[in-house]
This record gives C-alpha cells, structure tokens and sequence, in this order.
C-alpha cells in the first residue's frame, strides 16, 4: 500500500509556487529588506520595539524617584546673600538739624545646614519608593514578554498566511483546469452550458480566495514591521518536522503554580499591595513628630552712618516639629490610601483569577491542538482520496461537475485547515509559556530550532501572466 502523502507534498505535487509578497512595497522604504529568522526578529525587536522602550524609560524613572525620596533624608545645605542699597528721605528733624537724605548700602550671607534626625514619613516614602521599582521591574518583565508573544504572533502569522495562499493559489489553478476542460467539453456538445457557468462561478470564487490571501500576507508583513522598525525581505518557513505534543509536564496544576511563581502580572499586581500598603503607612507618618538638626552662620555689613566693620551670628541646634492638629488632613489621607490598599488587594486577586483561567484555559487548549492536527493532516489525505474517486466517478458519468468542484474545495479547505491547526498550536504553546513567566529568548530559540532554512521572499506577482493562461482569467496550466 502507497503511504499517504504530507499535506505538503500535496501542494508541491499541484506544482505550486511559494507565495510572494508584492516587492512593490521596496519603493515606498528606504531601507534595504532583510533575511531573518525568528530568533533575530525577536532579537531586533527587544533593542527597537517603541513600547518596549518606553517601559524601560518609566522603570529608569520609578528608579530615579528611589533617589528623589533619599535625598530628603540625607544633608540639606542652603546659601543666601543678598545686597542691598538703600535711599531713606527724612523730613522731621530735630531743633537746630536741617532735613536731608540718608542713602547706605548693606550685604549679607546665611549658611544654613539641617540634617533629619527622625522623619518617618520620608522614611516611609523611600520604602515606598522601593516597592515602586519592583513592581515597575515586573511590568517591565512583562512588556519583554509581551513582546515576544507579540513578534512571534506576527512571524507565524507570515507563515500562516503565506501556506493558506499556496492553498489558495493551488485551488485557483486547479478549479481553472477544471473550467478550462468544462469549456472543451461544451463545444464538443459532451456537457450542457450549467456545467461550465458552475466551474465559472466556483474558478471566480476561488480567485477572490487567493486575492484575499495575497493581502493578508502583505498585511502579515507589515505588522512584524510595527514590531521591529525593520522591513525584512524574507523570513524562514517552519519545517515539516514540526513536533507536535502535549505541553511538559503533562499536569496542568504545575503551570498553574508556575504562574503563581513567575507571571510578571501577578507579581506586579502582588507589587501594587505593597505599595498601596506602604502609602498607608506614609500617610500615618503625618502623625509623628519630626527632629532635626541644624546649624548656620550669618554675615552682615553697611555702610549707614559711615560705622565700619561687620555683624556676624552662629548657631548649633536641634529643633523639633510636632503637628498637634492638621484641619483633618492627616486622617483623611489615611482613609483614602487604605481605600485605595483595599482596591488594590481586588486588583491583585482578579489578576490572580485571569492568569489561573488562561493558563487552565491554554493548557487544554494546546493539549487539543494536538489532536487537531493529526486530524486535520488525516482530513487532507481523505479528501484527497474523495477528490480523486469524485473524479473518476465524473469520467463515468456517476457525479456531475459539481460534485468534482466541491471536492476540490474540500481538499483545499483542508489543506489551509491544517496550516491554520499548525500555527494554533505554536502559538498557543507560546502563550502558554507567556502566562506562566517562562516566555524567553530561549523558548524562542526553541522554536526557532522548528524552521527551516527555506524561505519567503518579497516579490511582486506576475499577475498578468497569472491571467493570460486562460481567456476566462484562469490562471496557467500547470504539469502535474
């Protein structure tokens, strides 16, 4: 017995060409498009992705205002100086003194030095501050990944759409074959004109398919581009060698609890109670009394009533502020940060709730997915064999025209089916890995090991020599 042929094999036995992206798209960039595979996509898009960028930014600010609370318990060190001239008009004199005026010009200096001794609300915002920087360190974490998912979304999604339009192009073809043999078949009188108006019918659909396709790979093409701000002419297509499994380990409780661990989500989320809890305790700080220490030193001079010489004053101490009454201020604040401690615990539970359903959610799904395309693969090879007895049946006299054109579109279906099966499943296992915060660049390199080094190359369609095979728009024969 023949062994079942691949689905990919089928579509190379129709003589079919990979599908190409209009190079029309060279003009309107001016970079040069580049070869790249999923690692170095990935890799292209952590060093120039917009968002991915502006997360690190924020972490650098959140990091930043650590130092911004610090230096409000370090050394304070002020200096004023101020110069003075004076013009004083006098009009009441003594008996015996005539009027006059009185101008003089005085300077001064202040040097002041304080230093806190005890201030426990600008202790509690540099703890805050802390509790800031890890949750914006894990929202960082989950930008990357985000990221990545997103990357390798736009790179399978290529690849989806580039194997669905050969699925397409080789239905256009086919079903073409089939109008152009309906046609011979009517002016020799063998078939009535129904036939060849429903070959027509089924060719014209077929070819709004495969324009449908072409413009999705384009648009495939572009959106990896948003990612990267990198054009790439060609990308590596993912091998037939594809292993299709079951996500390891085969327990779905363990990815759960490795969510728990390590989503970067419920992390910062579990990070936003710590900060919401470390306000409450900045905002019972407005309580307790604050101790400084101080010192400072002051120079003056003048020149009035032509006295010499100068007035100089120093002191060392320690003073000490105690808020007795605030107009409410204080207690208010406490109640509006522990409202807002409380909506944060939700926060942090319904995030907790999210990832525990997509991770359940993802796991059965990528166990499904499995199945899915054993049985797609198995659909091809059916449909196929139901092609090929449909046609031997029409040779017969037993199926009409109908009957072989509707296979045809099974078969084809089928086949744009399983490609669709294939990438589910890798990016369902991504995604899985992304809720569970093991999504890295070596899960990508995993993947990027299922490739081939075959590839997709940007050019343009020879669209009027995809026409001009037949008068009716069918596209050319092809040899079996």
């Amino acid at each position: 017995m023949t062994p079942s042929p691949s689905p990919q094999a089928t579509l190379r036995r129709a003589g079919f060409r990979r599908a190409l992206l209009p190079a029309l798209l060279a003009s309107l960039f001016s970079t040069s498009a580049l070869a790249a595979d999923l690692l170095t996509i990935s890799r292209d898009a952590l060093n120039n992705n917009a968002e991915l960028a502006s997360a690190r930014s924020l972490s650098d600010s959140v990091e930043a205002g650590r130092d911004v609370e610090r230096g409000d318990l370090r050394p304070q060190l002020n200096a004023q100086g101020n110069v003075t001239h004076t013009r004083q008009f006098e009009s009441q004199t003594a008996t015996g003194v005539a009027p006059g005026d009185d101008r003089f010009t005085s300077a001064g200096v202040t040097l002041e030095a304080t230093q806190a001794l005890f201030d426990a609300r600008n202790r509690r915002e540099l703890e805050r501050a802390e509790r800031e920087i890890d949750q914006q360190l894990y929202r960082l974490a989950a930008t990357e990944q985000q990221v990545l998912i997103d990357v390798a979304t736009a790179y399978f999604n290529i690849l989806r759409a580039h194997e669905i339009l050969e699925a397409r192009r080789a239905q256009e073809r086919a079903i073409g074959r089939q109008l152009e043999q309906a046609q011979e078949q009517f002016e020799v009188g063998l078939i009535a004109i129904t036939e060849v108006q429903e070959a027509r019918a089924s060719f014209d659909q077929s070819r709004a398919e495969r324009i449908t396709a072409e413009s999705n790979l384009q648009v495939s093409f572009e959106a990896l581009e948003r990612l990267t701000g990198q054009r790439y002419g060609e990308v590596d297509t993912l091998g037939e060698g594809l292993p299709i499994a079951a996500p390891t380990p085969a327990d779905r409780d363990h990815w759960v609890t490795l969510a728990m661990e390590n989503n970067p989500l419920v992390l910062a989320s579990r990070a936003g109670v710590e900060v919401s809890r470390s306000t409450v305790e900045v905002a019972r700080a407005g309580h307790l009394p604050t101790l400084n220490a101080f010192a400072n030193y002051q120079y003056s001079d003048s020149d009035r009533d032509n006295l010499s010489g100068h007035d100089s004053r120093a002191q060392v101490g320690i003073g000490v502020n105690l808020p007795l009454y605030t107009g409410g201020r204080t207690q208010a604040g406490i109640r509006q940060s522990s409202f807002l401690l409380e909506s944060s615990q939700y926060d942090f539970e319904a995030q907790r709730r999210d990832t525990v359903q997509r991770v359940r959610s993802l796991y059965t799904q990528v166990s499904n997915d499995v199945s899915t395309v054993e049985a797609r693969a198995q659909a091809i090879v059916s449909n196929q064999s139901a092609l090929e007895a449909t046609r031997a049946g029409y040779e017969v006299g037993t199926r009409n025209i109908v009957d072989v054109l509707n296979a045809e579109r099974s078969l084809f279906d089928a086949i744009a089916n399983h490609a669709e099966a294939r990438y589910d499943y890798v990016l369902n296992l991504l995604t899985l890995r992304q809720q569970s915060g093991v999504l890295d660049l070596g899960s990508i390199e995993e993947i990027n090991g299922w490739l081939a080094s075959e590839s997709i190359r940007l050019r343009l369609p020879d669209e009027g020599a995809h026409e001009a095979a037949l008068n009716i728009g069918a596209p050319p024969r092809l040899d079996d």
